[in-house]
Order: structure tokens, then C-alpha cells, then sequence
């Protein structure tokens, strides 16, 4: 179990990869804790003194102007939790909501939000005992916070709604029970200092990001081991050709391709008298263009991990001075450009692994045999395979329009331009597995190309990466119901068994 503890450093990628990987405990240091409490009685003071301070005694978005008498405080931050948790349709991932209730006790114990100890107790118990609060996916435009998310996850706190806990789901006030708690009330500011806050769109995004890194490292593998399959030529992975454009992502990428195609034999057998002079691009320009996803990929990467340890709610408290101060740190606009940088990288991951896989398949293109199995025409090999992979490149480009440039006012106007980051995060985890499947497909592609070579091997490398295909599916002798040999392939990408061999130039390496 990964043990994080907040106060001291920034969260990394790497600890919030972990974050979905399983089970975590949080602990905060004891200056955090400290802050913590200085922010809560910055907002106890405020109440004492009866000053009007918005989001502590006011209404909230247009009703920003109405003051709220003492005695209906605490029943202002409940009414706001409860009217706000409106979100539908599918919940989110258990693993997503790990990673958001982790990204929301980070912003809180910051002590910019006012909350008081207690309730960020609450919520850590919660992550500690792995008690998920069931947060529907749908809902949120990204502006002013993911406030309907974050309501589902709050509403728990206060003892309503449902929550799971090892793949059951109870009432909160069962829910809370496994972690030792009982229902909260809230004080002043507390519900809108939950609700606040871009915690939901962060991990989505954080999560497609982590399922994208898993994607890019098997086309990487996929593509080294489709050029030595093609009998392709590591002459564009010179690095003298990279070094005079400059751009980082294609000379870790040609590095990367020249390392794993290194010592193969089928490389070596075709080197001085090969007939062809130049690959195609889905071959040659893969520096170029993965190495351009890959800049792609750490820009949004960069993005994200400083969106995770930032304090993203409204009204900001500033200890210091005592000062409470209304903002707009709520606005997912850096998210949901993050986001669909992301969905860009994805869609062109699974485009160019498709046209290397249309490649193979094609006799005139490859010199192998037809549809990659002996006897074609009596079977059909790798023909609907590939139909398969172009049917997931094109559902990935028709939802890989940038959200970032949409918005819808809300909230009678007051809430007049939004991000749309949380819709635009949440495409990123099905955009990924369309992806994967399409380099697994090319996995299961290029190994059979490799077959039709043998007994001449490739790289020790591109070895090891047959190996890993060969592990989901054996060589395709003949036709056989081929889905479950996909569905495998495309776990071993999934899962990250690929990474290895990006593993350096992956973000949260």
C-alpha cells in the first residue's frame, strides 16, 4: 500500500499513478495540520465578527448577495451540498475517485480553504479505510468547480448518498461506519470549500494521462517490432537527422527505436542489399511523430501536476493576514487544454499504428503473405483485424474535438464561460482503450511477421517484446475466433507491460 504524506512536497505523477494503482494512506505533516487550523479560524473569526464574506454568510453564485442570518449557517453548507449532487449517468471508477478525494485533501490541507480539522480528518479516515463515495461521471462543465461531482463526495461526509467499499455498495451512514466515522455537520464555508475546486477533471485527465503513457510505450515497442517485421531500415532513426531539427521528443524517440532495434539479426540480414529505398511514413517518421506526442504528452503532463497541488476552491483564505478573498482558481481552462492535448496524442498514437498494420497485412506492401497466414483465401488471417483497428482510430477521431473551445453559460449568466474540462477528461480513459486495442492489434501483427522470418531473430529487445505478444496469443496458424486473442493482446497494453521499453521518456517515469 502506498503511503503518501502531504506538507512536505509536491505531489508527483509518479505517487498519483499509484494513487490508482491501489489502496493508499495519507498523512499530513504537522505544519500542514498547523495552517490547517489557522485557515478555519481565519473563518471562525469572520463569523464572530459578523463581516460578510462571500461563501461564509452569503448565498452563493447569483444569490451571492444575500446574507445568511448566524443560526442558518450550518444549514447553508448542508442545503448547498445537497442541492448540488445532480450529477448522472455512469459512476466513476473506483480508482478515479481514489485519486479525486486524494487531489481534494491535498488542496485543502493547504489551509487556503478554511475547513476545519475535523473534517479533513473525515475525509482522509475515508481514503485510509478505502471507503469510496459512488460520484456519477456526468454533470460537470469545469468552471465553477466540478461542483456536482464533488457534492455526490461530499454529501457521504454529511451522511448521504452511497459509497463502496471492497466492491460494496452501502449508505453513506454504513459507509462511514468502516471508516469509524459518523455523519458531520458542516461549519461555515466547509460545503463550498468540498464542492470547489477542479479535483474531479484533474484525475480524470490525470487518469487518461497514466492510460496514455501505458498506449504510447506499446507503440513504441509495436513500432520497432513492426519495422523489423517489414524488413524496414533504423537508417531514419540516425541521430545525426534528429539532432539538426531539435525537437526533444523525435531524438528521445529515434534513440529509443535505434536501442530496441540494435542487435537484431533480420535487420542485419537485409542491411547491404536491400531493394528498397525508402519506408513508408507509418515506418520512417516515427521519431517525428511519437516523438512530437511525446512533447505533447509532458506538456499536458506538467500541466496536470501542478493543477494537482493547487488550491482550487472559492473564496481563498490567506492566513497571514486574515484576509478572505474571492477569485476564480475554480476554472478548469488549464485542464481542459491538458485534456485535449491529450486526446489529440491518443487519436494519433492509434493512427499511425494502424497504417503500420495495414502495412503488414498487405502482400504488395510487405512481402508476406497475404493477410499474414499461409493458405489466405481459405483464411482470412489478419483481414477484419485491421478493420477492427480502423474502426477505433475513427470513433477516436469523432470525439477528439477539443472541448476546451465549447462553453455553455450558467447559473443565470453569472457563471458565463466555462472550460468543459471534466467531459473532456472523462473521453480520455475510453479514447485510451480504443487506442491500446489498435497497438495490441499491431503487437499480434508485427510478431507474426517476425514468425514468417524465422529462424532469423530480431533484437534481444524486440525479443522480449514477442515474448509478451506470444504470452496473449500464439502464432496465428489459421483462422480461430480471434477476439479473445485481441482482447489479451490489448490487456498486455493496458496494463502497462510495454512500459519497459519507454520507460524513460514516459512523464511519470
Amino acid at each position: 500500500m502506498t503511503a503518501l504524506i502531504l506538507g512536505d512536497a509536491p505531489l508527483t505523477l509518479a505517487q498519483l499513478r499509484a494513487v490508482l494503482d491501489g489502496p493508499v494512506t495519507v498523512s499530513i505533516t504537522a505544519d500542514a495540520w498547523a495552517d490547517v487550523e489557522k485557515g478555519a479560524a481565519t473563518v471562525a473569526a469572520i463569523v464572530a465578527e459578523g463581516r460578510t464574506v462571500y461563501g461564509v454568510n452569503t448565498g452563493f453564485g447569483l444569490l451571492a448577495n444575500t446574507s445568511i442570518a448566524p443560526q442558518d449557517l450550518e444549514t447553508l453548507q448542508k442545503n448547498l451540498v445537497l442541492s448540488h449532487a445532480c450529477g448522472v449517468g455512469p459512476l466513476l471508477p473506483d480508482a478515479v475517485t481514489r485519486l479525486l478525494m486524494v487531489l481534494k485533501i491535498a488542496s485543502l490541507s493547504r489551509g487556503a480553504s478554511g475547513v476545519r480539522r475535523e473534517t479533513l480528518e473525515a475525509l482522509v479516515a475515508l481514503v485510509d479505510a478505502d471507503v469510496l463515495p459512488c460520484i456519477p461521471s456526468k454533470g460537470s462543465v469545469g468552471a465553477s468547480g466540478d461542483l456536482a461531482p464533488l457534492a455526490h463526495m461530499s454529501s457521504v461526509l454529511i451522511g448521504v448518498g452511497e459509497a463502496r467499499v471492497g466492491g460494496e455498495t452501502l449508505e453513506a451512514e454504513a459507509a462511514l461506519a468502516r471508516a469509524g466515522l459518523t455523519p458531520l455537520t458542516l461549519g461555515p464555508k466547509e460545503g463550498l470549500a468540498l464542492l470547489n475546486g477542479t479535483q474531479c477533471s484533474t484525475a480524470l485527465a490525470l487518469a487518461g494521462l497514466f492510460a496514455a503513457e501505458a498506449v504510447f510505450a506499446a507503440a513504441i515497442a509495436a513500432g520497432a517490432l513492426s519495422v523489423d517485421a517489414l524488413k524496414g531500415s533504423d537508417a531514419p532513426f540516425d541521430p545525426r537527422i534528429h539532432a539538426l531539427r531539435g525537437q526533444p521528443g523525435q531524438i528521445a524517440v529515434a534513440a529509443a527505436l535505434r536501442g530496441l532495434i540494435d542487435g537484431s539479426a533480420i535487420r542485419d540480414s537485409h542491411r547491404d542489399d536491400c531493394a528498397k529505398v525508402q519506408d513508408p511514413y507509418s515506418l520512417r517518421c516515427q521519431p517525428q511523430v511519437m516523438g512530437a506526442v511525446l512533447d505533447v504528452l509532458k506538456t499536458a503532463a506538467a500541466t496536470l501536476e501542478r493543477e494537482a497541488n493547487a488550491v482550487t476552491d472559492n473564496p481563498l483564505v490567506f492566513i497571514e493576514d486574515g484576509e478572505v478573498i474571492s477569485g476564480g482558481n475554480f476554472h478548469a481552462e488549464p485542464v481542459a487544454f491538458a485534456a485535449d492535448q491529450i486526446a489529440m496524442a491518443l487519436c494519433e498514437i492509434g493512427n499511425v499504428s494502424e497504417r503500420r498494420t495495414a502495412i503488414l497485412v498487405d502482400p504488395k506492401m510487405s512481402e508476406l503473405p497475404a493477410f499474414l497466414v499461409k493458405e489466405s483465401g481459405l483464411n482470412s488471417g489478419f483481414m477484419i483485424a485491421q478493420v477492427t483497428a480502423a474502426a477505433l482510430i475513427a470513433e477516436n477521431r469523432m470525439v477528439a474535438h477539443p472541448c476546451s473551445v465549447d462553453t455553455v453559460p450558467t447559473s443565470a449568466n453569472q457563471e458565463d464561460h466555462v472550460s468543459m474540462a471534466t467531459h473532456g477528461a472523462r473521453r480520455l480513459l475510453d479514447m485510451a482503450e480504443n487506442a491500446a486495442t489498435v497497438v495490441g492489434i499491431e503487437l499480434l501483427a508485427a510478431a507474426q511477421g517476425i514468425e514468417f522470418h524465422r529462424p532469423l531473430t530480431s533484437s534481444p529487445a524486440l525479443e522480449q517484446v514477442f515474448d509478451i505478444v506470444r504470452e496473449a496469443a500464439a502464432p496465428y496458424a489459421s483462422d480461430h475466433y480471434f477476439a479473445p486473442d485481441i482482447a489479451r493482446a490489448t490487456e498486455g497494453v493496458r496494463t502497462g507491460r510495454y512500459r519497459a521499453f519507454a520507460a524513460d521518456l514516459l512523464p511519470s517515469a
